[in-house]
């Protein structure tokens, strides 16, 4: 009986996935953000060990494989004959099959980050009028990176966002660190990590106090186009001062100054 579920649910899984797409840029723009659900074929693959759905990272997502197997995990190359065996065994301890299960039952329903991510990503355009909105998708990276960007993919890793209460968090996280692990926290870290991407530092030739400063500023921006003060620090209140006494800064001009505000 076990088995015949476990080969129906794989089915069900399986029969969704034919129907996820990436969409073009502009197409995704103007329809709205529509998040790809990888982390679904990833948990299939992972908990039944489906060939059909390792088919399916491997070569409809094989940007996103690549940099979850190799930037993210950090288990070897993409190319390496064993890694499929070396992927699937990874994920086998019980802690993280639990957070596999979990991510799926919490985030079955991503409509609302979608709704938030089309909203700011807009408004982030308004601001950076030469930006590109990334191909946005969801994984589950196992409780490392939060959010990993790619040249034009931004990808998520819901594990990390399970919410500060989360039973698993508390045993692994401080609590300052796990009020960031929140569903609310999706779509700020999402634009900070975006924004960083756009507009870097070099921390070879970068005081301490001047990335600290341009981490503020990105801060500030994803305050502005989310409306909401997600972020509060001095850094924050010193950008906020100074884009009060400057208004006609533009955001590029604030990201690209390296001078103290």
């Amino acid at each position: 009986m076990r088995r015949i579920y476990i080969v129906l649910l794989a089915c069900m899984l399986l029969c969704i996935g034919c129907e996820w797409q990436l969409k073009p840029q502009d197409e995704q723009a103007s329809e709205g953000i529509v998040v790809e659900r990888y982390d679904r074929i990833q948990a299939l693959y992972l908990t039944t060990g489906d060939r059909s759905a390792l088919q399916q990272l491997n070569t409809r997502y094989p940007e996103q494989t690549r940099m979850l197997i190799e930037n993210v995990l950090k288990i070897g190359p993409v190319n390496d004959p064993m890694i499929n065996t070396k992927f699937l065994h990874y994920y086998q301890d019980s802690v993280l099959l639990a957070i596999i299960a979990d991510v799926e039952r919490q985030y079955e329903d991503v409509s609302d980050v979608e709704k938030d991510l089309t909203s700011a990503f807009k408004e982030l355009n308004k601001l950076l009028p030469n930006m590109h909105t990334p191909l946005l998708y969801t994984q589950i990276g196992a409780l490392t990176q939060s959010v990993i960007v790619g040249d034009s993919t931004l990808g998520i890793s819901l594990d990390k966002y399970l919410g500060a209460n989360y039973p698993i968090y508390t045993r692994y996280y401080p609590e300052v660190q796990r009020r960031q692990m929140t569903r609310q926290m999706i779509v700020p870290d999402c634009l900070g990590f975006y924004i960083l991407s756009l507009y870097p530092l070099d921390d070879a030739d970068t005081s301490l106090a001047a990335r600290h400063l341009h981490m503020g500023k990105i801060q500030w921006i994803v305050n502005k186009v989310t409306r909401k003060r997600t972020f509060n620090n001095d850094q924050v209140n010193a950008v906020a001062r100074y884009m009060r006494k400057n208004p006609k800064t533009s955001i590029p001009q604030l990201l690209q100054n390296r001078d103290s505000i």
